[in-house]
């Protein structure tokens, strides 16, 4: 199989958690994503947390799984091979992980009320998750023309990464923004129990 740019892999890795290429912008953007989740809790938007927490253990799971692919393949289905300020797995930058720690609560304010309300003769609630699960892939076209992402195999693109990358992210975001809170909660708990698990275990193994 021809695959696009392998180089990228090893220059991906070579940056995996290393302090080198650290910069100062990451403790802003750090107390900017604090400050959203506090506003909310302070405001009692507890579903919004939620949401916003429910994409992001989804955002973990599929990161995890794509350092597992580059591990048992060679290369992932897409890396991030420059351009972080800190490489946290071979395919996400802590910019782009602090990005959807909030996505999904951005998700939330486009939503309406009544979850039974249609937009272009489609539900709200999937129509929000479809649009932004189409936007976030119509973005990463744009960041493999760059430096800075890359997807690896010829396969991988835009349609494979909306259909089993993002529209599950959102997905994910509005049911735990309308699920009764135990329900979301839990959700988010145990997909968290899972993610810990794996970064500790295959961490531990060197596989991540």
């Amino acid at each position: 199989m021809v695959l696009n740019n392998p180089e990228a892999t090893a220059q991906a890795m070579n940056i995996v958690r290393s302090g080198e290429v650290f910069q100062w912008h990451l403790i802003p953007l750090l107390v900017i994503v604090l400050y959203i989740y506090g506003s909310e809790y302070e405001r009692g938007n507890f579903r919004a947390i939620a949401a916003g927490l429910g994409l992001y253990m989804v955002h973990w799971f599929v990161e995890i799984a794509n350092a597992l692919i580059q591990h048992f393949t060679g290369h992932a289905l897409w890396t991030v091979p420059t351009g972080t300020a800190f490489s946290l797995m071979v395919g996400v930058g802590a910019e782009i992980s602090l990005m959807f720690s909030i996505a999904g609560i951005v998700a939330t304010k486009l939503l309406p009320k009544d979850p039974k309300a249609k937009m272009l003769g489609m539900n709200g609630r999937v129509f929000v998750a479809l649009s932004a699960a189409a936007g976030a892939a119509i973005i990463e076209i744009f960041l493999v023309r760059t430096p800075a992402f890359v997807w690896v195999y010829p396969f991988w693109g835009a349609l494979p990464v909306f259909i089993t990358v993002y529209i599950p992210f959102f997905a994910a975001a509005v049911w735990c923004f309308d699920a009764p809170p135990k329900k979301s909660f839990a959700f988010v708990c145990a997909l968290g129990a899972v993610n810990l698990a794996g970064l500790a275990v295959f961490g531990a193994l060197g596989w991540i």
